[in-house]
């Protein structure tokens, strides 16, 4: 009889699955993308060849090998050197180096600029929000890259780098900042937005805990996307001389050099021209597949 009873009661009282870890879900997405395994593993290798390259080519970034001016690829110089005998290989990634630092500090400032502002303008409303909306708003109508140009030529020489990394950031925010606002607006009406307040939750502590979170999956996509905007955004400005300046490097620098003897010496334009699409390219698959990972309804993740 007690036997019976036992069987009985474990029947009725199947075990309880656990509840599914959000992070775990995101994690198995993400490795089941294809895009997202290239875009991580060509990352990867750009960022050890950045870091490694200069310290295996045997060669400084601005020493000169009189002996061997403007020659294509050989054993000592692997990707061959520039006119005044500078190793492209050692130039190409220190700049592939420098313009990795700078895309990651810009999509790090720019998105939390953009995710701050159109948060709180989106949940106060009001003359909070028109006074925010109308700065994201008139950045948006100034030329950005005459802007940028200009302030460059004059800061960026006093500041280094760091200083460009700002400017970048500074008119890189306004498009996310109207989206998180419209986000914002929406959930702030959801029932345990209301039972937040009724509590006294401060709403700085609603945003950043309770809003924020849940519009993560466009902010990540965001970041990364970011990423990859100002890194060419920095390539332009350093191709024209107005961006990174010496003694540092970057792809920009690299390539500007090289693009007039594009038809003449084609090591010194192609190879850092390649690290730089390679770059970008990896950077956009991953913020793909990270958006169609943290989106429920992406239909998408496996391609």
């Amino acid at each position: 009889m007690n036997t019976i009873e036992k069987s009985t009661e474990t029947a009725e009282a199947p075990s309880v699955p656990p509840a599914p870890d959000r992070l775990k879900d995101v994690v198995r997405r993400l490795l089941g993308t294809r895009r997202v395994i290239v875009g991580l593993a060509m990352l990867a290798l750009l960022t050890v060849l950045a870091f490694v390259g200069p310290l295996i080519s045997g060669w400084e970034v601005g020493r000169r090998d009189f002996s061997a001016m403007l020659e294509g690829p050989s054993f000592e110089h692997w990707m061959g050197t520039n006119r005044t005998g500078q190793d492209i290989f050692t130039q190409s990634t220190a700049g592939l180096q420098k313009s990795l630092l700078i895309g990651l500090l810009v999509a790090l400032i720019s998105t939390g600029v953009a995710a701050l502002v159109g948060a709180f303008a989106g949940y106060f409303g009001k003359m909070t929000d028109k006074a925010l909306m109308w700065v994201a708003d008139l950045a948006l109508v100034l030329p950005n890259f005459v802007i940028l140009a200009i302030l460059s030529e004059h800061f960026i020489g006093q500041g280094g780098w760091l200083v460009l990394v700002i400017l970048l950031a500074a008119f890189s925010w306004m498009v996310t900042s109207k989206m998180v606002r419209g986000l914002t607006i929406s959930l702030r009406e959801r029932e345990y937005i209301h039972a937040a307040r009724f509590m006294g939750v401060p709403p700085h502590r609603i945003i950043l805990r309770h809003i924020l979170p849940n519009m993560s999956s466009l902010l990540i996509a965001d970041a990364t996307i970011m990423v990859s905007t100002a890194i060419i955004g920095e390539t332009a400005l350093s191709y024209f001389g107005l961006g990174v300046q010496p003694p540092d490097i970057s792809l920009g620098m690299v390539i500007a050099a090289g693009s007039s003897f594009a038809t003449t010496a084609p090591w010194m334009f192609v190879f850092p021209t390649v690290l730089l699409v390679l770059m970008v390219l990896a950077v956009n698959m991953i913020g793909d597949g990270l958006r169609d990972a943290l989106d429920p309804h992406s239909t998408s993740r496996r391609s």
